[in-house]
């Protein structure tokens, strides 16, 4: 599902313009990313949560030229899927 998809279908769902699904999507987003940006942690009970992991830099070879190369240290966001969205996922295997 894209964000145009989700946009799409909470307006339909909640009988809302779009540029009013828009803003909303816009919204949890910009929350989201902005949690993750001030160190914070996102749980969504039943989802998942999401969290900023950090990575220390190394030493690395580029595969092309051979070239060593430095990769700096960087933080990533990492998901964890949620008990209740595994199961449902699981369950929906043949």
């Amino acid at each position: 599902m894209t964000k145009s998809e989700l946009i799409e279908l909470l307006a339909e769902r909640r009988d809302i313009r779009i540029s009013q699904a828009e803003q909303i999507v816009g919204t949890i987003f910009e929350s989201m990313a902005e949690a993750l940006a001030s160190e914070g942690r996102i749980e969504i009970r039943g989802f998942g949560s999401f969290n900023a992991r950090e990575y220390p830099g190394h030493t690395g070879r580029n595969p092309k030229t051979g070239v060593v190369v430095t990769v700096k240290p960087r933080r990533l966001p990492r998901f964890k899927v949620g008990k209740d969205l595994s199961e449902r996922i699981m369950g929906q295997m043949p």
